[in-house]
């Protein structure tokens, strides 16, 4: 729904090597995660990628960046959940990633308040952009934002590991071909 909103090619869903803001302990080895998230993004135009250990990036900002120093060709758009918009200001130069590029802001379950009483919202309230644009996002200048707002889904990753905390253990552990960079990834 999202790719379809915005009119996205495709999505690269990046499956980070370690979340500056979540513990390391119990996080499950990088080609697993990456495994688990291309067998929920198939028959859909979501690649997920470990692009971020190839990159050698930890933050968001820093990826960012990198990814559009690299690839100068193609726009990108930051898709996030409110559940991040909520607590944004937290990460590393939240505003220099506003400045990066546009940001289209997905609701979640529980989120919506959070999100919309937050400091950063607050900063960026003045740079949203209505949905039925949302199409247009590439002729917006940053700091540019939509708020999307699909059938919810409840999945909630923290929820699954707390449930399942062995998980990974069920997925194979070989190396798995990254389908952006076309690495393997273990």
């Amino acid at each position: 729904m999202t790719a379809k909103a915005l009119g996205l090619d495709e999505v690269w869903w990046l499956v980070s090597p370690g979340n500056p803001l979540k513990p390391k302990a119990g996080m499950a080895p990088l080609a697993a995660r990456l495994r688990s998230a291309r067998r929920m993004a198939r028959r859909s135009p979501i690649r997920p990628t470990a692009i971020e250990q190839q990159l050698g990036t930890r933050f968001t900002i820093d990826t960012l960046r990198a990814l559009a120093k690299r690839h100068p060709e193609r726009r990108f758009i930051w898709l996030m959940g409110a559940d991040n918009l909520a607590q944004f200001e937290a990460w590393k130069d939240w505003r220099g990633i506003a400045r990066t590029m546009p940001i289209a802001v997905i609701a979640r379950p529980g989120y919506d308040g959070p999100a919309r009483a937050s400091r950063a919202m607050g900063w960026l309230r003045g740079f949203v952009h209505p949905r039925s644009a949302a199409s247009q996002w590439t002729m917006w200048r940053p700091p540019a934002l939509v708020l999307l707002r699909f059938r919810p889904d409840k999945t909630s990753a923290t929820a699954l590991r707390r449930d399942d905390p062995d998980w990974s253990s069920a997925i194979s552990q070989t190396p798995v071909r990254d389908a952006v960079t076309h690495r393997l990834v273990d």
